[in-house]
């Protein structure tokens, strides 16, 4: 099991002294959200590149639907290079919310599921580099040699962890095809609820079983990753926490508590990167 910590709210600095803190505390990966407006997620995470030297880097998430997946590419490409290596790229449709509306209207779960697969085409293409062309429904990318980027340093790609719905076979097939899970919830019987949720344990293991044999198999070189929080005073709860998560499969956990006020999160930042990662 490996660990990581998300940044829910914070500027380049503050997240280039919490990945520091991150790191020096065991911790293997540091996270910060995306936002439609808001703190720069990739300067950010620039920030703490510059400051660390093991500790993995990402998104957690990027809502690839609404970017352009050449501008993301290059975007990942410059920061694996600078990082020698360390980045994860987490992507999903992304859940719509009011900033998210303020300055762009919702084409529609269709259509954000569109993108999204031709966006992780489109990736996968340009960082296994030129010549490189495609033609879909949303977008059309042409050869071009025309100041061409390094490609990133990990091959065949950086890791893309997907958001997979389950038990939706569609969305959870996406999943699959990548290098890693992001659970989603959606039961069946739910045909109100889009957005879904953390799912129950053995839901949970029910899907990385399906993941398994979706995938040959085997999971072997795949993350499957569950996001939750623990206390930093007491490690007994917080292995207890963590510990079902890891025997249905999770291979990262991601502490990660979104509820707390903006000028909170700082200090409980500190604090709980500072205790350490749960110890199973």
């Amino acid at each position: 099991m490996r660990y990581g910590f998300v940044l829910p709210y914070g500027d380049a600095r503050q997240a280039a002294e919490l990945a520091v803190i991150a790191e020096q505390s065991g911790w293997d990966g540091f996270f910060v959200w995306e936002p439609v407006w808001g703190v720069d997620a990739w300067v950010a995470l620039t920030a703490a590149a510059m400051r660390t030297e093991r500790i993995r880097l990402g998104t957690m998430l990027t809502p690839l639907p609404r970017r352009r997946p050449w501008e993301l590419a290059g975007q990942v490409s410059t920061l694996d290079n600078l990082s020698g290596g360390r980045v994860i790229l987490s992507v999903g449709l992304g859940a719509v919310h009011e900033g998210w509306r303020a300055f762009e209207r919702d084409e529609g779960r269709r259509v954000r599921a569109g993108k999204l697969d031709e966006g992780l085409d489109i990736l996968a293409g340009l960082w296994s580099g030129q010549p490189f062309s495609y033609q879909g429904e949303h977008y059309q990318v042409s050869e071009t040699d025309f100041f061409v980027p390094a490609p990133p340093v990990q091959r065949p790609r950086v890791p893309v962890w997907v958001v997979g719905a389950w038990p939706r076979p569609q969305s959870m097939r996406r999943s699959a095809r990548w290098d890693g899970w992001l659970p989603n919830y959606i039961p069946k019987s739910d045909v109100e609820h889009t957005e879904g949720g953390r799912p129950p344990v053995p839901e949970f293991a029910k899907a990385v079983e399906w993941l398994r044999r979706e995938r040959g198999g085997s999971l072997d070189g795949y993350d499957v990753v569950m996001e939750g929080f623990t206390p930093a005073d007491d490690q007994q709860a917080a292995a207890d926490e963590v510990r079902p998560w890891a025997e249905a499969g999770a291979t990262w956990w991601l502490e990660a508590n979104w509820g707390l006020a903006k000028d909170e999160v700082y200090a409980a930042s500190v604090a709980r990167l500072e205790a350490g990662p749960p110890q199973l």
